[in-house]
């Protein structure tokens, strides 16, 4: 009973909603049926992103790469043949100074022949003296016989003596002559024996001095092959490499286009493992040459000697090829076709395509010499959306999409 009643209820409430929308005047649903529709808005040009034209600084940049290598590499070996490498006196990554000993050989046979030299030398001595004494007594028998003989041609003058007693007294002094020139010679001879004595003893110095194997020059050890026992050989490895002076420095491979704006003085910021810093460095050396087939040229970049740096080591450096302030837009902001360069600028709301001349680029942007003036607004990717004359709504880049 009470279900019947609350339907009862519910249709009485439905027609009394209905009746009362029945009684609603006329001309209210005629005012909302003739009310006219609002005209549709005109659309909106699609938006575009642009970069004002500013004046900056544009530093143009090459990138080089390959290995570090000592400037000049000292190849340190001996002189000498068949002597044993007895003592090391210098270990790889040593800095040495010119003079400083990095290995000794052994002596024992050199002062063997010194002591043999040595021998030689007094035999020479007393040679010398003996013939000095031989040239004393045959001076003195010349001129006891040269006086016989003028006594003899004195005496014959008077009758005295015969020609054939002064014959004999002739042939005396001429034999004591003889005798004379023949110890002459024989010192001469003596001085001469001692004199290559003496050279065989200054060779023999020599070789024992060289028995200390020296380094030539200042530097720093890159490698070391010598080994205590080694029998040496003028004809073997080096026992030593050393950079010369510790100089290291990056040798580099340039492709030709690049090499030919590269000048000696340039800086070059060089990247090495282990250095996040990286080094400041100058270029040193542009090869004249470049390569046939890699068409690839050389150059030096020198490096500060107390840079912590290993030869072989491979290295990245950034050459400086030009710097200057200019007007500048993004590279993205650039189309290239055909070697004609241009860009995209907002005018009034419309796309203009422009040709412009380019300068040195670098670090994400481009240096327009002629073709956009500073302050205009530029399309910041050229040729992607729009074309010459489209209507567009320019939005400006935030800053850091300004630069590139």
């Amino acid at each position: 009973m009470k279900r019947m009643t609350r339907l009862a209820a519910s249709a009485a409430f439905v027609a009394a909603v209905a009746a009362g929308a029945l009684a609603l005047p006329e001309s209210m649903f005629s005012a909302v049926a003739e009310e006219p529709a609002a005209p549709a808005a005109a659309p909106k040009p699609p938006a575009i992103t642009v970069v004002p034209a500013a004046r900056k600084e544009i530093v143009q940049t090459a990138i080089v790469v390959g290995s570090l290598v000592p400037r000049e590499e000292i190849l340190v070996g001996v002189d000498l043949d068949g002597i044993r490498l007895t003592d090391l006196a210098a270990e790889e990554g040593d800095r040495v100074k010119a003079g400083q000993v990095l290995a000794r050989l052994s002596t024992d046979t050199l002062e063997v022949q010194l002591a043999q030299n040595a021998s030689s030398l007094a035999r020479n001595d007393a040679a010398i003296a003996q013939a000095k004494s031989q040239i004393a007594e045959a001076t003195a028998i010349e001129a006891q016989a040269n006086a016989s003989l003028d006594r003899g041609e004195s005496l014959k003058n008077k009758g005295i003596v015969a020609q054939d007693a002064l014959d004999l007294r002739s042939s005396a002094a001429k034999t004591a002559a003889a005798r004379r020139d023949a110890a002459t010679q024989g010192l001469a001879l003596a001085e001469a024996d001692k004199a290559l004595t003496e050279a065989q003893r200054r060779e023999l110095q020599l070789r024992v001095a060289k028995t200390e194997i020296k380094a030539p020059t200042d530097g720093l050890v890159l490698s070391r092959s010598a080994r205590i026992g080694a029998i040496v050989s003028s004809g073997g490895e080096p026992l030593f490499r050393l950079a010369e002076d510790g100089a290291i420095e990056l040798e580099a491979q340039v492709p030709e286009a690049e090499l030919a704006q590269i000048a000696v003085g340039q800086p070059v910021k060089v990247t090495v493992q282990g250095i996040p810093d990286g080094i400041q460095g100058t270029v040193r050396l542009v090869s004249p040459k470049i390569d046939d087939s890699s068409r690839l040229g050389r150059l030096r970049v020198a490096l500060p000697t107390d840079a912590k740096i290993s030869a072989g080591a491979f290295a990245r450096g950034t050459v400086e090829l030009a710097r200057r302030e200019s007007v500048s837009v993004p590279v993205s902001a650039v189309v290239t076709t055909a070697g004609e360069a241009t860009i995209q600028v907002v005018v009034d709301g419309k796309v203009q395509t422009r040709p412009i001349k380019t300068g040195i680029s670098g670090r994400g942007m481009v240096e327009v010499l002629e073709g956009v003036a500073i302050g205009e607004a530029v399309v910041l990717r050229a040729g992607t959306f729009v074309r010459d004359g489209d209507a567009v709504t320019a939005v400006e880049a935030p800053a850091e999409g300004a630069k590139g």
